[in-house]
């Protein structure tokens, strides 16, 4: 009994608290073709703005790129930020996005690692963000990943 209540308690502590948050774009309502990206230099994960183009792409939505204004094509906007824990090295531990049509929010999606002693910590953006992603925008054709 004393081995599965260790077992239990090693399991739980090396899961950590993970968690997600996602208000899905209602695709029936926003037929995207184009979001534009608003870049946020004060982002220190390199890879954020990679993966954030990928998400969308893969969806079948092309995006742009800017700063400071939207191009006036651009209907649909997505800000995010993206903030780094460290734990023996540098990790991304919380990221945030909200996407707009105009100037309504649409949709929303949070990533959070509160700590712990999960491994999975250390995964890459794409690792972490690819799913939080798909589910925003789970309305749209999603294209096989490589």
């Amino acid at each position: 009994m004393k081995k599965i209540l260790t077992l239990i308690f090693a399991a739980l502590i090396l899961q950590g608290c993970t968690s997600v948050n996602v208000r899905k774009v209602d695709a029936s309502a926003h037929a995207m073709k184009l979001v534009c990206i608003e870049q946020n230099p004060k982002v220190l994960v390199s890879d954020m703005l990679t993966v954030l183009e990928d998400g969308f792409q893969r969806h079948n939505i092309q995006t742009i790129i800017y700063r400071d204004k939207a191009p006036e094509r651009c209907n649909y906007t997505l800000w995010y930020t993206a903030t780094r824990g460290w734990d023996l090295a540098p990790f991304m531990n919380r990221a945030e996005l909200r996407l707009r049509h105009r100037d309504e929010i649409i949709a929303t999606a949070t990533y959070h690692h509160a700590g712990g002693f999960a491994l999975n910590k250390w995964a890459g953006t794409s690792t972490k963000m690819t799913p939080v992603l798909d589910e925003l925008l789970s309305g749209f054709d999603a294209k096989p990943m490589n």
